[in-house]
């Protein structure tokens, strides 16, 4: 007899909900802010540093806004009573940019004067090209205040070189990433090796500065664009006291450990929250790997 395939009407949705949290939980520490101080103090006593993010974004109504002000605060006080070594990373729309520029840079000042307070980093998510200028020129205003507050730059984006000239004329702490969003071609380079080839111009212009003493994290699990910023930081001991990695929860373990042992700063950016799922789908179908290992799971249910 032939054997049935599974439909997708035959399963609970709740009991879907279920499995794909389970193997969500790979790239996710859980619902709660408890569950990613505790995925952050895993990350410690690997040798890294945690970047905790409670996931959302595009908020428009104020209690979800209020919502996630007041989660970072609860978050920060967290990072310090559990002693630890760790940051906050925000998404300007989840705290008002998609209401106004004003409301949001209230609750970015009401953020960075906490994690000033408690003593900690607070990196600035970048999202699609419609936020970034507005992303930056926030930063800048927080960064006036706050030395220990960093923000991300795309390297799928046409602008970021020029971006990236505007931060350093500022000594800003910079987060390299490729980018997630889908952008029309005007906007973003479309292929993977044009954006891996920005990345690598990105990193080139910051290790031009032997001076320069912000932050820079070379966010990627690309090997190759890793290996060009450890071949350009070589003798330049300015750089490398300040050069760090970043690479998601759940991926790339190995690299990290690698990078550990050789005595490199690596932070592991471990997200959290209700809205998991978006997240989660993103990160499924980022490899074939992972869809297989959602099937395989259906499958076996």
């Amino acid at each position: 007899m032939q054997k049935r395939i599974p439909h997708s009407d035959d399963y609970d949705p709740i009991l879907l909900e279920r499995m794909l949290f389970k193997i969500s939980k790979r790239w996710i520490a859980g619902y709660s802010n408890t569950d990613a101080i505790a995925d952050a103090r895993k990350s410690n006593q690997n040798g890294m540093s945690a970047i905790l993010n409670y996931l959302g974004e595009g908020n428009t109504e104020k209690s979800q806004i209020d919502r996630s002000v007041s989660e970072y605060f609860a978050l920060l006080e967290l990072l310090k009573s559990n002693n630890i070594r760790g940051s906050i990373s925000v998404k300007p729309s989840q705290i008002g940019l998609s209401v106004g520029y004003d409301v949001c840079l209230e609750n970015f000042r009401k953020i960075s004067e906490k994690a000033k307070q408690t003593g900690h980093f607070v990196w600035i998510d970048i999202e699609n090209s419609t936020y970034v200028q507005d992303t930056l020129s926030l930063y800048l205003e927080i960064l006036r205040k706050n030395r220990d507050s960093g923000v991300a730059i795309q390297s799928y984006l046409r602008r970021s070189q020029s971006d990236l000239l505007n931060l350093m004329e500022n000594s800003a702490s910079i987060r390299i990433v490729k980018g997630a969003y889908s952008e029309e071609k005007d906007r973003a380079y479309q292929s993977n090796i044009e954006i891996s080839q920005n990345f690598s111009r990105l990193i080139k212009l910051l290790f031009k500065e032997p001076s320069y003493d912000g932050i820079v994290a070379i966010a990627t699990h690309d090997s190759k664009l890793i290996d060009r910023a450890l071949a350009l930081s070589d003798n330049k001991s300015k750089i490398i006291q300040n050069l760090q990695f970043q690479l998601l929860k759940g991926v790339r373990d190995e690299l990290k450990q690698q990078l550990v042992r050789k005595g490199h700063v690596v932070s592991e950016y471990i997200p959290y929250g209700e809205k998991w799922l978006q997240y989660s789908l993103r990160r499924i179908r980022e490899r074939k790997r992972n869809i297989l290992l959602l099937a395989r799971s259906l499958i076996q249910s």
